[in-house]
Order: structure tokens, then C-alpha cells, then sequence
């Protein structure tokens, strides 16, 4: 494997385990609806993936880089997305101080809401855009083709974030006698929220 492939893959894992936005809703949803929920955000998270390759590559990400107006646009409906997110979570918190259970059952599962919510908290995270932007065209070569390299990178980067995501979601459930036990759960959720709303609070008070 050429070194530069290495230093990519070396970059982007950490990248990945960084806590974030995506690591989150992953926790959020895992908690809210089990396995089924988390993993399928975790798609939803790491398909929005090729679409900033894919914007990368043709250059629209660039326009949304240098463009004000487009950049302060993407990066308020990101902030507020993150910002919804996080009063559900404190709805969830609420909803279980009415609750008399020593557990909370999980909510059922519905794939395309899990899928939607991790993909448009990737795909509207600005920062995302910027990263693709600045860090891909050091690993691609002007001899083949653009958009099928950047593709291939978002590719390994889907695969890396899948197995580590897929490892976090599995350390909750491996838990889950511990996680749903009623005092817990509210704890989460109000951590959950609370981090989220700080993020979108961020993004929103971020400067270019």
C-alpha cells in the first residue's frame, strides 16, 4: 500500500474516533431505539460521506468555502438541525421523569427516520465540507480520474467510520442492563442533548 494511502487511512481514523456530532447521534439513537437505530444512523452518518467527496470533487464545495452567503446559509441549517436534535433529547428527558418504570423500554425502530437523521447531521455539518476540501487533494492524483479517487478515499473513510461506530453501538448494548435503567437513561439524554445544543451553538457562533 503506497504511503500516502497509509498517512490517509492513519489521519482519518482519528479523525473518526474524535468525538463529534456524528459520534452523538450514534450514542442518541443507539439509546433511543437499540442496535437496529444506531447502526442504521451510522449508515445514514457514513453515506453523507460520498456526497462531500462527490462536492469536493466538481469543485461546489469550493464555491460554498469562498462564498459567504452559502457558507453562513449551510452552516445555520446545520446548527439548527444539531439544535433539534438536542431538544429531543431533553424531550426524551422529560418524557421519563413522568415515567414510574425502574427500566425505559427502547422507542421503535424506524429505519428511515434513523437513516435521515444520520445522514443529514453529516451532510449539513460545514465542517465536513471544509475538511474534504483541504485534505482529500493531497492524496489525489491529476493523472486519473478526480472524482473516482475521491470517491474510492470516501469509500475507506465509510468503512473505517462503519467499524467504529458499529464498536460503540455495540459497547451500549452491551450494556444495556445498565443503560436502561430509568436514572441512567435521563442522564444520557440530558448529556446528549446538552452536548448537541452546545455543538449547534458553536457552529452557529463559529466564524469562517
Amino acid at each position: 500500500m503506497p504511503l500516502d494511502l497509509w498517512t490517509f487511512l492513519i489521519a482519518i481514523t482519528l479523525l473518526t474516533m474524535t468525538p463529534g456530532a456524528d459520534t452523538m447521534i450514534v450514542i442518541r439513537n443507539t439509546l433511543r431505539g437499540g442496535a437496529k437505530d444506531g447502526l442504521v444512523s451510522s449508515l445514514g452518518i457514513c453515506s453523507g460521506l460520498f456526497v462531500h467527496a462527490t462536492l469536493s470533487a466538481v469543485g461546489i464545495s469550493a464555491i460554498l468555502l469562498y462564498s459567504a452567503t452559502a457558507f453562513t446559509v449551510l452552516k445555520s441549517v446545520g446548527a439548527l438541525y444539531l439544535l433539534w436534535l438536542g431538544f429531543n433529547s431533553f424531550k426524551s428527558f422529560w418524557t421519563a421523569k413522568g415515567v414510574h418504570q425502574k427500566h425505559i423500554a427502547p422507542k421503535p425502530f424506524r429505519f428511515l427516520v434513523s437513516l435521515q437523521e444520520g445522514f443529514l447531521s453529516n451532510v449539513l455539518n460545514p465542517k465536513a465540507i471544509i475538511f474534504y476540501m483541504a485534505f482529500l487533494p493531497q492524496f489525489i492524483s491529476h493523472e486519473s480520474s478526480v472524482l473516482g479517487q475521491s470517491l474510492f478515499l470516501a469509500l475507506l473513510h465509510f468503512v473505517i467510520g462503519t467499524i467504529w461506530q458499529a464498536i460503540l453501538v455495540y459497547t451500549i448494548v452491551s450494556a444495556n442492563g445498565f443503560i436502561t435503567k430509568k436514572s441512567v437513561r435521563q442522564s444520557l439524554d440530558a448529556i446528549s442533548g446538552t452536548v448537541m445544543i452546545a455543538l449547534g451553538i458553536t457552529l452557529f457562533l463559529e466564524k469562517r
